[in-house]
């Protein structure tokens, strides 16, 4: 199965080699029938914390790393 890979904008860097990403998607309500954004917020893994807070990135499924961490930051020359 292959990996999924998600934008988002990083809404905090405070962890250490971790970032907190908020990804938004729109769907459509089931009873008003009207487009609705919804937010998740990811944990992913940041190696270098080379990622600051304000930042577009897109992160990819992995192995988990820890209790909330299966997420990974692709690289920038990736985007």
């Amino acid at each position: 199965m292959p990996k999924r890979i998600l934008e988002g904008l990083v809404v905090s860097d405070k962890g250490d080699k971790t970032v907190v990403v908020k990804v938004e998607r729109t769907v459509l309500h089931p009873v008003l029938k009207k487009t609705v954004r919804v937010s998740k917020r990811y944990h992913a893994h940041d190696e270098a914390n080379s990622y600051k807070t304000g930042e577009n990135i897109r992160i990819i499924e992995c192995a988990p790393k820890s209790k909330l961490k299966t997420w990974e930051v692709l690289p920038r020359e990736a985007n």
